[in-house]
């Protein structure tokens, strides 16, 4: 899950598919391993979104399956095993279609707000 970070519980949930869209964006930087991708998240969102783990590797295992991303084992920063991450054309082709159809969602939204 995607959320908001707060010092309380809500468990606010971000539109369905953000979650893949934040990776794939994420990726654009260049191959990142698991716990990095969850860290740029953070911290380009001004600590605003937080990634949990139990969301963020299932996510990455179905990124996979579609042919979105490609995975291979490296070693961390800190000499640890990790498993890299990087964007294959089909998620970049995937990333352009899902930022599309989220930023006319958002559009909408914002069109029934600003409706009195």
């Amino acid at each position: 899950m995607v959320r908001p970070a707060s010092r309380h519980d809500a468990r606010n949930e971000m539109l369905p598919g953000t979650l893949d869209m934040l990776i794939l964006k994420t990726l654009c930087l260049g191959r990142m391993h698991g716990y990095g991708i969850a860290q740029r998240i953070q911290q380009v969102s001004h600590e605003v979104l937080q990634v949990e783990e139990g969301s963020l590797y299932p996510a990455l295992q179905r990124l996979l399956l579609n042919g979105w991303v490609k995975a291979e084992w490296g070693t961390s920063e800190n000499n640890r095993r990790a498993r890299y991450y990087k964007l294959t054309a089909a998620g970049r082709k995937q990333l352009g279609a899902q930022m599309a159809s989220f930023n006319q969602t958002i559009a909408a939204i914002f069109r029934v707000l600003e409706t009195a």
